[in-house]
């Protein structure tokens, strides 16, 4: 071989090796990238996932946070890993541990299920306020227990309302039917061997029937309002009080009462005629009722404020003692008994225009005098 083609070959060999080198070089900054671009995505996806379980711890401790129900969860030693902010509203306070839990009911409860990993539900009840709690203890896993706390009063006190008032139902219904059923007894034994007791066994029967009749009369528009009145109708409420007034003119005649309506200007509120009608029956119908002969009874009608229409019924009646004021708008719930079943009043008239204000958006007061009479105020809603 010649001197130029050894040096030829040396050129060559030393282009070939330097390429060697410089592709080796690149092969390995492309590795290196490549490692640092999966690094970075690593970091990216685990920077996402953290981010991801943060949001989804917030959006927890949002939920738990903003719950009605009180949760409690206990650990496997007894202690609590957790509470939120109802918890303590419905306990007082927030337990370090279940030896700190009360009412002692509760720990009982907890101490059962960690032991037998069965759910357990327990009612108690908290005094100072006086509420009742429905609490579930369920496992949660390795001896640890969790607690979900709900308050119950209200369902409680809707219970007891709805027994009071079937008890009074049937009581207050019992009490006609019987007279009824005594009278047509009597009057049946007596048409052949006293004619001359007859009419007024008639009539005792009649009034009995007539009672009997009004209570269940009642009891049907009370069930009603009680899921609310139609409210569409522009109702003009001074010449609705006028129209009732006539219509119980004959009664307060006869009862020597003065019956008056002040209602200079038209006052319309948006409603149900039917229902305002049956408040203003029942408020002018009670107060003649329990007004001496003699005494009066004034209704007047006008706008209170703006916005705002006001109905009074002021009568100079007997009155009404201070203790029975909070409850006259309770179902069945009479201040004289006696006075109350000897006028044909059903114990009804009162919840009914509480419950008539109240689904027109308004209230009713009450202001009375033992002796000097008693005022109610109706405060209505006018026409938006």
């Amino acid at each position: 071989m010649n001197a130029d083609a050894i040096v030829l070959v040396a050129l060559v060999v030393a282009v070939l090796s330097a390429t060697g080198a410089t592709g080796a070089a690149l092969t390995a900054r492309r590795r290196s990238r490549h490692a640092e671009s999966e690094a970075a995505l690593a970091r990216e996806e685990l920077e996402r996932r953290e981010a991801s379980t943060r949001e989804d711890r917030a959006v927890q401790d949002l939920i738990l946070r903003s719950m009605q129900e009180g949760v409690l969860l206990f650990d496997s030693r007894h202690d609590t890993a957790f509470a939120n902010a109802a918890l303590e509203r419905h306990l007082g306070a927030k337990p370090d541990s279940v030896d700190l839990l009360y009412p002692v009911d509760l720990r009982e409860a907890v101490r059962r299920v960690a032991a037998s990993a069965e759910a357990v539900i327990v009612e108690v009840e908290r005094t100072a306020p006086d509420r009742w709690l429905r609490v579930t203890a369920t496992p949660a896993g390795e001896g640890a227990v969790l607690l979900v706390v709900t308050d119950v009063t209200d369902a409680r006190r809707t219970e007891a309302v709805r027994r009071d008032f079937v008890a009074n139902a049937s009581h207050e219904l019992k009490t006609p039917a019987a007279s009824i059923q005594a009278v047509a007894e009597t009057l049946r034994s007596v048409v052949d061997a006293d004619p001359a007791a007859v009419h007024r066994f008639a009539a005792q029967l009649e009034r009995e029937a007539f009672r009997l009749s009004r209570i269940v009369a009642d009891l049907l528009d009370l069930s009603r309002l009680e899921t609310g009145s139609e409210l569409g109708e522009r109702v003009r409420l001074d010449a609705l009080v006028r129209e009732e007034v006539e219509r119980y003119d004959d009664q307060a005649r006869e009862s020597g009462v003065r019956l008056s309506v002040d209602a200079p200007q038209a006052a319309t509120v948006t409603g149900s005629a039917r229902d305002l009608s049956l408040l203003v029956r029942n408020l002018i119908d009670n107060a003649i009722r329990y007004t001496r002969p003699g005494g009066s009874v004034e209704i007047g009608v006008a706008e209170a404020q703006a916005g705002e229409i006001s109905l009074v019924v002021r009568d100079t009646g007997v009155g009404i003692p201070r203790r029975d004021l909070t409850r006259i708008f309770e179902r069945f719930y009479r201040v004289d008994r006696a006075r109350s079943r000897e006028t044909g009043g059903t114990g009804l008239g009162l919840s009914i225009v509480r419950h008539v204000a109240e689904n027109h958006g308004g209230s009713v007061a009450v202001t009375s005098e033992l002796g000097a009479g008693t005022t109610f105020t109706v405060h209505l809603l006018g026409p938006s």
